[in-house]
């Protein structure tokens, strides 16, 4: 059984590489301009890690985002 707090994770890594294909941006790529790094963003991506607000941020900024919304 999957834990809400790793569906959380899972979601939220799922919606993020959703944004960095549409963005046309490779998983190092986009690391590179968040300023993080590629096997942090990785562990990320696969719902692995619990980014802070921070990074969160540095993401999004990356992304070139003004505001995204994760389902």
């Amino acid at each position: 059984m999957v834990s809400k707090r790793s569906k959380i994770y899972t979601d939220f890594g799922n919606e993020i590489k959703g944004f960095r294909e549409k963005a046309g941006f490779s998983q190092s790529e986009l690391a590179e301009k968040a300023g993080i790094s590629a096997n942090y963003y990785a562990r990320v991506e696969r719902g692995e890690e619990n980014p802070t607000y921070s990074t969160i941020h540095k993401i999004v900024k990356a992304l070139g985002e003004d505001h995204i919304t994760i389902r």
